[in-house]
């Protein structure tokens, strides 16, 4: 019996203790916990706040308290809840407001365009919206491609200008042998063209009735002088002059001193005189026949001198520029290929042959040998240097020339590039003088640019809108991303801008215009509040599957300034509503039918 009230007694002692400590346990976690929760209460309520967000569309935010459109309080973001990229948005220095339609209109401060929508903050960290979208290749594909880049440098620019060229003879060295008086040739001395003459040698015997009568005068004024030697001075005198005078109207009719001094010498009359060459050189023509009557002015030879030749040169108009009156030309012939000759340019010609669309360059050259011979075809290069002291310059093979400017590709880092249009200069052999676009130390693109041009579709980079994106589709936000690249495909950043999702309802379909109409929603990725506006279509075939009361899903990108392009429509079930406002509002040139569907708030207004 005592052995039994032992073991009740330890039993009920063991419960008394096990029900102490959870009483005590009990009444000291709760003080611990309510303190926590209050720390944690303290807390919240020192929290940062850094903005204030639209709960329905978080891209639009508010530095103070305010109401969405529908109602609803935009919600706060913390200094510790905001991802990095926002809080680093939000310190950021705001340098300017743009036009939210794409408008080239900038504004200081916040503002308001003329649908009411608000201007979009411009940070110092953003790209400038007009900056040239960078190209990016993966460094696979840029080592595929084979791609080598060039440092632009201050050259001594040197360019070669080459141009066909004929020898003729030097104008200034062509003698002529003309008859001054009528005869007839009794006998020729020089009878081939191309035969060597030396200036006095004797070309042909003439024979004239006139010289004969013009010898007769002189000789009878000669006998005159000597016969009234005693008479008057003055008689004397008289008869002198007519002896001079009929001596120089036979050196008029171009008798050599030669003749002269025979006819002075014998003093008698001869019935042929001798015409002797006036200059050294070649017989060019010769149209003195053996026999042949010959007029007065009638040209008998015309002899030219080839000791130094002319080289007229047709140099392309777009070289003109380059070529000046004492610069120095290398001169070859094919029929000496080893001997190069030496001139200088002494003239450029002021026309411009229209055919050719070239101009002549007069050279002048030594001849001696008599190597060169006229019509002769020849090369002529011109050394021509930029004069002004060095240039900034790229190789050929950098220049994309796409028919209205010129652009390089400047590396920005690994697989990296930005396409740049450059204003250049004069061309050199394998240079191009840059004016305007690049600086020196930058490194261009030398090989491989037209492969990174087709790779990345620069086209759509440069124009600055285009299509959406192939494969791509929209997220939750109703924002269309590209689709992930193949594998092995190139990564760049010269795609086609981002699309933008949105529902509406068709109010009007303007056929001749390709554009429709539109009642739409809200697009948060634009912060476009509901309303009615214009839309380009892509597709004029879209036209045909819209009709007025329809309501759709659609995407749209960015076209011209202040203008949006369809590029998907398809139709969606219309969803119940309490009450519906019809829209009056459309374009003139298209009555609009009846509508059924959904409208939108009764607030919407017309943009363009």
């Amino acid at each position: 019996m005592k052995r039994t009230v032992l073991v009740v007694s330890t039993v009920v002692l063991a419960a008394a203790l096990l029900a102490a400590g959870y009483w005590w346990g009990v009444n000291q976690s709760a003080p611990s916990a309510s303190r926590a929760a209050e720390g944690k209460a303290g807390a919240k309520s020192e929290r940062k706040v850094l903005y204030y967000r639209n709960p329905m569309a978080p891209t639009d935010t508010s530095p103070v308290p305010k109401k969405a459109p529908d109602g609803m309080d935009f919600v706060p973001v913390y200094a510790d809840d905001a991802p990095q990229a926002q809080t680093d948005k939000a310190k950021a220095k705001i340098l300017f407001y743009r036009n939210p339609m794409g408008l080239p209109d900038t504004s200081p401060v916040p503002k308001k365009d003329q649908m009411g929508m608000d201007y979009i903050a411009v940070y110092e960290d953003d790209e400038p919206a007009s900056a040239t979208p960078l190209v990016k290749l993966s460094l696979d594909k840029v080592q595929k491609l084979g791609v080598k880049t060039e440092a632009v440098a201050l050259r001594d620019l040197k360019s070669t200008i080459r141009a066909v060229a004929t020898v003729q003879a030097n104008e200034r060295s062509l003698a002529t042998v003309t008859a001054k008086f009528d005869g007839w040739i009794q006998r020729l001395h020089v009878n081939t063209t191309g035969q060597a003459v030396r200036k006095g040698e004797a070309l042909m015997d003439v024979y004239s009735p006139d010289l004969i009568t013009a010898q007769q005068e002189y000789l009878i004024a000669k006998r005159g002088v000597q016969t009234l030697a005693g008479g008057s001075a003055e008689v004397q005198a008289s008869m002198q002059r007519l002896a001079d005078s009929a001596l120089q109207r036979l050196r008029n009719w171009d008798i050599s001193e030669t003749e002269l001094q025979r006819l002075r010498q014998e003093g008698k009359t001869t019935q042929y005189l001798t015409l002797r060459s006036p200059a050294n050189g070649v017989v060019l023509e010769k149209p003195a026949i053996q026999g042949k009557r010959f007029m007065a002015g009638e040209v008998l030879y015309q002899v030219a001198d080839l000791s130094q030749v002319w080289l007229l040169a047709e140099v392309f108009e777009q070289d003109l520029g380059q070529v000046r009156i004492g610069q120095s030309a290398n001169i070859r012939v094919d029929a000496y290929p080893e001997k190069a000759f030496a001139g200088k340019v002494t003239f450029i010609y002021p026309t411009v042959t229209p055919e050719s669309r070239t101009a002549r360059v007069r050279i002048e050259l030594a001849n001696p040998q008599a190597l060169l011979k006229p019509s002769m075809y020849a090369r002529a290069e011109f050394i021509s240097s930029r004069g002004k002291g060095q240039a900034l310059a790229v190789p050929d093979s950098a220049v994309l020339d796409t028919g209205t400017r010129q652009l390089v590709l400047v590396q920005r880092g690994e697989g990296r590039f930005e396409p740049r249009p450059v204003k250049l200069g004069m061309h050199a052999d394998g240079y191009i003088e840059v004016l305007e676009g690049v600086k020196a130390g930058e490194n261009v693109v030398v090989s491989a640019n037209f492969l990174i041009d087709a790779e990345s579709n620069l086209k759509a980079a440069f124009s600055g809108f285009g299509q959406s994106v192939e494969g791509a589709k929209p997220d939750a936000k109703g924002e269309t991303k590209p689709a992930a690249p193949a594998p092995g495909a190139a990564t760049t950043a010269a795609t086609a801008p981002a699309t933008h999702r949105g529902e509406g309802t068709v109010e009007a379909v303007d056929a001749a215009h390709a554009s429709v109409t539109l009642a739409h929603g809200p697009i948060p990725t634009l912060k476009w509040p509901a309303m009615t506006m214009d839309f380009k279509v892509k597709d004029a075939a879209l036209l045909r599957t819209l009709k007025p009361g329809q309501k759709i899903d659609f995407e749209t990108v960015a076209g011209a300034p202040g203008e949006y392009v369809i590029v998907r429509a398809q139709p969606v079930a219309a969803k119940p509503v309490t009450a519906t406002k019809p829209v009056t509002e459309s374009k003139p040139a298209v009555e609009p039918k009846p509508t059924t569907g959904p409208k939108p708030a009764a607030d919407a207004h017309k943009g363009h």
